[in-house]
């Protein structure tokens, strides 16, 4: 144990650069993109399918359609029965399922190395054979429309994010919910779910990630003879999306729900996302959410207001830089017990201002430095989570070297970079702020 533990903290400690990932890639003669990452410690793999396509690319009415189709896609095709697909995955020891974004949806399974030519086998079929009846839009529908009871419907905080979200997105289509809007789900269509499948479950609309104990010769093979055989879409269109238009003007909701336990207030900030070649902006901005809001104890708002002036009792900031357009930058205090709203807020905002006056406490930035550093050695154990970064990545317009790169860029950080990122994004002229309250009388407390 002593040994494995010194061995880490030399990796931390190191000045050479991280090293990356044994990655391969080819592109079939259809515009298939194939990724495939080598990692031979042990005889698994992880087959994933990765669609440029997602809720923030739907028509403008069918909201929800792109995760519906991700339900749709575990029914008939035509050569095997509906649910065969997963069942066929249990019975060879592995395990499967999908995703669906703003930006992209996913397929994986998780299985022995010996199992991937039937994995790709069976989503080749589904990529270009699926047979939905009627009966599954019935059917999936009913699902899709519990799936929103259960997880917003029945959330007041979900329902307090969406309305956040809506208005801070005026003309991107990030602004609506990933699993719909209720009204929208409940006229998804048969010809709506088959339109958004024939024309983007296409191979040159798709990247095939293959992590484990693969050699890329043999992945290529099999990739060839099973996606290699279905056609290109000729009819793709260019993956365009109405922009955000600058936003100039503070706006601020007040959302009232009964089921709301404690009142709190959530301030979310347009903010540039990872762009290819160009991460440095979000590498600094990570580092700003866990510096102003990463932990209760140590970060900024929570040694301002949770423990010098105990005004609130939770705080928080956070970042996710992993979008094809601009992210969000958010903060979220929940006051003590009499203490207002406006008072929350005000202590929030001067807390940021003095941190901006000051700056970044040097020592904080090294901890938060060699937490990532740590990460990132951790990660490389976990060959699902290293398939998951490479996939999200091109769909989201960044590159293999682009991941490969981030690492470094986050260890190359600066307290300036930080100052600078803060003083761009901090800016109210370009928030929304919500009161979330169970009632009006909440505001006069």
């Amino acid at each position: 144990m002593l040994r494995a533990i010194t061995a880490v903290f030399a990796l931390l400690a190191g000045t050479t650069a991280i090293s990356a990932q044994d990655v391969t890639t080819y592109a079939l003669d259809n515009g298939m993109d194939v990724v495939v990452i080598e990692d031979h410690r042990a005889p698994v793999v992880v087959h994933m399918v990765w669609y440029r396509i997602g809720s923030a690319d739907e028509p403008v009415g069918a909201s929800g359609v792109a995760h519906f189709l991700e339900h749709l896609l575990f029914k008939a095709t035509e050569n095997m029965e509906s649910g065969e697909f997963s069942t066929a995955v249990a019975a060879n020891g592995g395990r499967d399922n999908a995703f669906t974004s703003y930006d992209y949806t996913a397929y994986y399974q998780r299985i022995a190395a010996d199992r991937l030519e039937l994995m790709m086998r069976m989503e080749s079929d589904r990529m270009n054979n699926l047979m939905i009846t009627e009966a599954d839009i019935a059917t999936e529908r009913n699902v899709i429309l519990e799936e929103r009871a259960q997880r917003t419907d029945n959330n007041p905080g979900s329902l307090a994010g969406e309305q956040l979200r809506a208005s801070q997105y005026l003309n991107h289509r990030y602004g609506v919910p990933i699993i719909g809007w209720r009204h929208e789900m409940e006229d998804l269509s048969l010809e709506d779910a088959l339109g958004f499948y024939d024309l983007y479950y296409s191979p040159n609309n798709a990247i095939l990630v293959v992590a484990g104990d693969v050699r890329p010769d043999e992945v290529l093979a099999l990739a060839e003879q099973y996606y290699g055989a279905i056609p290109a879409e000729p009819d793709l269109p260019t993956r365009l999306r109405p922009q955000e238009p600058p936003q100039s003007a503070e706006r601020r909701l007040i959302y009232e729900d009964p089921r709301v336990s404690q009142a709190y207030v959530s301030r979310t900030y347009l903010a540039p996302e990872r762009d290819n070649g160009a991460q440095e902006d979000a590498a600094a901005l990570v580092y700003l959410a866990d510096i102003l809001g990463g932990s209760s104890f140590t970060s900024v708002l929570g040694e301002a207001l949770q423990f010098d002036s105990q005004i609130a009792v939770y705080t928080g900031a956070g970042y996710d830089g992993s979008s094809l357009d601009d992210t969000t930058f958010s903060m979220t205090v929940v006051p003590a017990t009499g203490v207002s709203l406006q008072a929350a807020e005000d202590a929030m905002d001067a807390a940021v201002a003095a941190f901006l006056e000051r700056g970044v406490d040097p020592e904080q930035l090294e901890r938060i430095r060699t937490q990532f550093r740590a990460a990132e050695v951790y990660a490389r154990d976990n060959v699902e989570g290293i398939a998951n970064r490479y996939g999200a990545a091109l769909t989201q317009g960044l590159t293999v070297q682009d991941v490969q790169d981030w690492p470094e860029i986050l260890q190359a950080v600066t307290a300036e970079d930080i100052i600078a990122i803060a003083t761009q994004v901090l800016d109210r002229r370009q928030s929304v702020t919500g009161w979330i309250v169970p009632n009006r009388e909440a505001l006069a407390q």
